[in-house]
């Protein structure tokens, strides 16, 4: 199967990380709007505001 030998090459690997890391950043970053949110209905005089950099 020519996919496995691509996910062998450096380039795969490197390719599997990027996703990986993609991934993780978009979890972390709903996690942070939800913690954001929340705190936002707790304390309404907060006006922190989180900036997602692309």
């Amino acid at each position: 199967m020519q996919a496995q030998s691509f996910f062998a090459t450096k380039l795969g690997k490197a390719s599997l990380a990027s996703v990986t890391a993609m991934v993780a950043m978009i979890a972390l970053t709903s996690q942070l709007n939800l913690v954001s949110e929340a705190s936002a209905h707790a304390h309404p005089q907060n006006t922190a505001m989180l900036v997602e950099l692309a």
